[in-house]
């Protein structure tokens, strides 16, 4: 028999971690994911969050109406004006762990960091961390490295207005070539202050406030043409509402606790979704399906929650059965909201109230015409054998929550054999999984979803992504349309950003949809080989190797071997994410770019003659 290779386990195996070691050990504890910033919850975010959350809970107890905040590439710089840090516990507050104000429940009823950790993570994780503290006439500041104090400065006197400023520079040894998209700061600011109506933020010199909270917020996320009726919104004791019905697919939520976005929902979500139907069931006397009910509709909840229970360090999705510890359920909280509130709403509005029926008995006679389609799709789907010819799938996915890894999942679209192949050959098979396209996908804008089912290759694609009843069964964390980078695979890249946008509009939103940029150019001498991804990054390379180095033009992803391609989807992977913003009516767009010629876009293309690239750029962050 084998013998077993035995290691010692003794006292000097046991070590104790001080709280800045364990956080830079196991920053995924604190911060969820680290990220480059090409996601929406990157780290990154996560630590200006961490520092905004404070400032907020500040505003919401009375103090300070205004919060200044600067972001440059690698800098943040957060001033509140609430009651400041108290002098002799600065350091303290940044850094030791489970220390703060928030334990005090008196104090911060209804906050969102209730642990004493946030600062503390945003401290550890930073090459540079300086606090501040301005408080009746007097100062202190305190310096940090990597949680290591470098300045402990004295209290001294200060004519500054109260509050708090914190500067820190995100460590780049742990946040590796990250970069902040200047989109995901918007929407995290809106966020902000459309959950604090009348809070202003003033960001890198730009007013934000919000004077009608989640009805400014929906105003903001959707196109005004695509409105079946106008919003609906309501308010109540630690519970606010927006809802309205548009012209997209899907079902479109905003959910909010105690001012953080969770972008995972959690109850308060499912119960807001349940208490929807129930009384508009009631309203109209009508056992309507589900489906039907919540079939295009855009939503915004935000809830109070005393003492709130997440699921994970970065709070995006609520685990609270209860409003409060001697409060009634989130679900009867908000079903006794919902129902007297939007019920007295409907009564009162009857326009839109008929306008809302309309809506849901649409969607229910489309469900009902695409049903026998439907039923052969699936069938058709299950014939082809989807997972061994289609889909090369991979081990852990998206939706199961036993995986410590599911939120690394992506699934690439590419197009042809060889590219697929090379990808295949590449690929962790633990987390990545590879889609072949067969041809040209078809330009279904302006179709119904019925050609979704008729299609073979969407049919077979929605499959693979489990979209086909929404994003709850999403087996991906990033899908990625992997095409070759000439004019061909262009136009196959915007063939399906016409298909998700057309027909899964809330994957896009929801930040799921990247683009993956791949090397025009190898340069290479006998000692190193460099990848170019334009032709500034080619001259720099031909200038640092010099000697008329050998220079290679990828002309498609399946001349890159799979042994370079670890290179592209791996650690140094290159994502662009789809980023869809205010200014971009997605109808109105895809109208121009993918509907029939018209004379203004003819005279585009001549005077353009790229207009597969002005469309990406329009809606893809540079």
């Amino acid at each position: 028999m084998e013998e077993i290779n035995q290691v010692e386990y003794t006292e000097d195996s046991i070590k104790s971690l001080d709280w800045k070691e364990h956080i830079r050990l196991r920053p995924g504890m604190y911060i969820g994911k680290l990220g480059d910033g090409s996601a929406k919850d990157d780290g990154i975010y996560v630590l200006v969050k961490e520092i905004v959350d404070n400032a907020i809970d500040e505003h919401m107890m009375g103090h300070g109406r205004q919060i200044d905040v600067k972001i440059t590439d690698h800098r943040v710089e957060i001033r509140d004006y609430g009651r400041g840090i108290p002098l002799g516990k600065v350091v303290d507050c940044v850094s030791k762990i489970n220390t703060g104000g928030k334990y005090d429940s008196g104090a911060f009823q209804k906050s969102v960091g209730l642990n004493g950790v946030g600062t503390k993570a945003v401290n550890a994780l930073s090459n540079y961390f300086r606090v501040q503290s301005i408080r009746d006439g007097q100062t202190k500041i305190a310096e940090f490295k990597q949680g290591n104090v470098i300045l402990d400065g004295k209290i001294e006197s200060s004519s500054g207005k109260n509050g708090t400023i914190i500067i820190f520079e995100p460590d780049e040894t742990v946040f590796k070539n990250f970069h902040f998209i200047p989109d995901y700061l918007d929407d995290l600011i809106w966020n902000y202050v459309f959950l604090n109506a009348g809070l202003t933020i003033n960001f890198n010199g730009t007013k934000f406030f919000s004077k009608d909270g989640l009805k400014d917020l929906l105003v903001r996320k959707v196109d005004e043409d695509s409105l079946r009726y106008p919003i609906i919104h309501l308010k109540g004791t630690d519970i606010e509402m927006a809802l309205t019905h548009s012209n997209q697919y899907g079902e479109e939520y905003y959910s909010f606790v105690n001012g953080q976005y969770t972008t995972q929902g959690g109850t308060h979500l499912a119960a807001f979704r349940e208490a929807l139907v129930k009384t508009i069931r009631e309203f109209y006397k009508k056992d309507f399906d589900a489906t039907d009910v919540r079939a295009s509709i855009v939503g915004a909840i935000a809830v109070r929650v005393q003492e709130p229970v997440f699921e994970s360090q970065t709070k995006t999705k609520l685990g609270s059965q209860n409003i409060g510890p001697d409060g009634p359920t989130l679900r009867t909280f908000m079903n006794d909201f919902v129902k007297k509130e939007l019920d007295n709403y409907l009564h009162q509005n009857t326009a839109v109230a008929d306008a809302l029926l309309k809506r849901i008995v649409q969607s229910e006679r489309e469900r009902k015409e695409i049903a026998g389609i439907k039923k052969l799709a699936n069938e058709r789907a299950k014939k082809a054998n989807l997972h061994n010819k289609k889909l090369r799938d991979c081990r852990i996915h998206f939706d199961d929550k036993k995986k410590d890894r599911s939120e690394e999942t992506m699934i690439f679209i590419t197009e042809g054999d060889s590219a697929s192949g090379s990808i295949t050959k590449s690929r962790d098979v633990q987390t990545q999984a590879v889609f072949s396209l067969r041809g040209k996908p078809l330009n279904c804008f302006n179709l119904t979803k019925k050609v979704v089912y008729e299609n073979e290759e969407f049919n077979l694609l929605q499959h693979a992504l489990n979209i086909e009843d929404g994003l709850d069964g999403l087996r991906y964390r990033k899908i990625i349309i992997a095409t070759d980078a000439d004019v061909d695979g262009m136009h196959i890249r915007l063939l399906l950003l016409t298909f998700f946008l057309q027909f899964f509009p809330d994957l896009v939103k929801n930040g799921h949809l990247y683009i993956l940029d791949t090397p025009l150019f190898r340069v290479r001498n006998k000692k190193e080989t460099i990848y170019c991804y334009d032709e500034s990054e080619k001259q720099v390379a031909i200038n640092k190797l010099g000697a008329k180095p050998e220079i290679t033009r990828f002309k498609g992803l399946g001349e890159i071997s799979p042994d370079e391609f670890k290179t592209f989807i791996g650690d140094e992977m290159k994502l662009q994410p789809i980023i869809l913003r205010k200014e971009t009516h997605v109808n109105q767009l895809l109208t121009f770019y993918m509907g029939k010629n018209t004379p203004e876009r003819q005279d585009f293309i001549v005077d353009n003659l790229k207009v597969e690239k002005d469309l990406v750029e329009l809606i893809v962050e540079p």
